[in-house]
C-alpha cells in the first residue's frame, strides 16, 4: 500500500512541476515581452529559468533535507538529459539550425561554468558551500547584465508566431501573468517536494544510492519542462527558444541552482563522481563542433547525443548494481 502511494506522488510530482514551469513561463514572458527584448535572450533566459524552476526547488529542497547527492546529481544529470536527451531527440526530430550568437558568451560560459563547478566540487571535499555559491550568483548577475545589455544595443527582435505561442497571448493583462507566475511557483513546491519524498523512498527500497537517483529520475523528471518546450519549439521551427532554452538552462542549473542551494546549507554529495562531471562536461564541449559545422545539429548528430545518453544511463545502473552484465 505504501508502494503505491509513493508511485501516486511521483506522478502527481511530475505533474505538478510540468505544469507549474508552463505557468511560470507563460505568465514570465508575457511580462518581458514588454520590454521589447529577442526571442534569442528570452530562450535564454526567462524561459530558461522558467523550466531549471523545478530543478531549482527540488534541489533547494534535498539540501534542506541533508540530501546533498540528489541536489548535486540532479545538476549534472538535468544539464546531461538537456543536452543529450532533449537536443538529441530534438535534432533527430528535425535538424536545428544554430545561432552564431550563442558562441560570443553563453556557450563558453556554459562549459566555463561546468569547469569552475567541478573544481568548486572537488576543492570543498565533494562539495558546494556557502562562498563558492555566491561566486556562481554573482557570475550570473553579471551574465544577465550583460547579455540584456547587448541585446537592447543590438536592438532586441520580433517574435515570430511560435514565440508568440509560447509567451502566450499578448493580450494578457499583467496582474493575470504574475498571477500564473505565482501558481507556477506554488505548483513547483508542491512538485517538489513530491517527488523528492518518492524518489528518496524508491531509492531506499532498491537499494540504489541517491546520486543514482538524483543523476537519472530526478534529473528526468525536473528536465520535463525543458523536453516539452524544446520539442515543441522545434517542430514549430522556433530554432532559438530550443537551443536558447537548453544552453540557459544549462547555465542556470549551475550557477543558480548549485549557487542558492549551498546558501540555504552546505551540499555534501560523496557519491557524485568524476565520471558524472566529465560526462555533464564532455556533453558540453561536444555541442561547440556539431554547432559550427553546417551552422545546425543534423540528425545524424542528435542520433550521437541519444546513444551518449542511454549509455551513461546504463552505465549508472550498472554501477550502482542494478543491472547483471555478468
Amino acid at each position: 500500500m505504501e508502494m503505491f502511494k509513493y508511485i501516486a506522488l511521483c506522478i502527481a510530482g511530475v505533474v505538478l512541476l510540468y505544469f507549474g514551469a508552463e505557468f511560470l513561463i507563460r505568465g514570465g514572458v508575457a511580462v518581458a515581452k514588454k520590454l521589447g527584448v529577442s526571442p534569442l535572450l528570452i530562450g535564454l533566459t526567462l524561459v530558461a529559468f522558467g523550466t531549471s524552476a523545478p530543478e531549482l526547488v527540488v534541489s533547494i529542497q534535498a539540501a534542506l533535507t541533508n540530501q546533498g547527492d540528489i541536489a548535486v546529481g540532479n545538476v549534472i544529470g538535468s544539464n546531461i538529459c538537456n543536452i543529450a536527451l532533449i537536443l538529441g531527440l530534438c535534432a533527430v526530430l528535425k535538424p536545428i539550425a544554430t545561432n552564431t550568437k550563442l558562441f560570443k558568451l553563453d556557450m563558453p560560459l556554459m562549459f566555463g561554468s561546468g569547469i569552475l563547478f567541478t573544481i568548486f566540487y572537488w576543492l570543498d571535499g565533494r562539495g558546494i558551500n556557502f562562498w563558492q555559491g555566491t561566486v556562481l550568483v554573482t557570475i550570473l548577475i553579471v551574465y544577465l547584465a550583460w547579455s540584456f545589455y547587448q541585446d537592447k544595443k543590438s536592438g532586441g527582435g520580433e517574435f515570430s508566431a511560435a514565440a508568440e505561442e509560447e509567451a502566450g497571448d499578448k493580450t494578457v493583462a499583467v496582474p493575470w501573468a504574475l498571477l500564473m507566475v505565482a501558481g507556477g511557483l506554488a505548483g513547483l513546491i508542491l512538485g517538489a517536494k513530491s517527488f523528492v519524498a518518492s524518489a528518496v523512498f524508491f531509492a531506499r527500497a532498491l537499494g540504489v544510492s541517491q546520486a543514482v537517483i538524483g543523476l537519472t529520475i530526478v534529473a528526468i523528471g525536473t528536465s520535463l519542462p525543458e523536453l516539452a518546450t524544446s520539442v515543441v519549439a522545434v517542430i514549430k521551427g522556433e530554432r532559438d527558444i530550443a537551443v536558447g532554452n537548453v544552453v540557459g538552462s544549462n547555465i542556470f542549473n549551475v550557477l543558480v541552482i548549485m549557487g542558492i542551494a549551498p546558501m540555504v546549507s552546505t551540499l555534501h554529495a560523496p557519491n557524485v563522481s568524476m565520471i558524472d562531471l566529465g560526462v555533464m562536461l564532455f556533453c558540453s564541449v561536444i555541442l561547440f563542433p556539431m554547432m559550427l559545422t553546417g551552422r545546425r545539429i543534423s540528425r545524424g548528430e542528435g542520433a550521437f547525443l541519444l546513444l551518449v545518453y542511454v549509455a551513461y544511463t546504463v552505465w549508472l545502473f550498472v554501477q550502482g548494481g542494478l543491472v547483471n552484465v555478468g
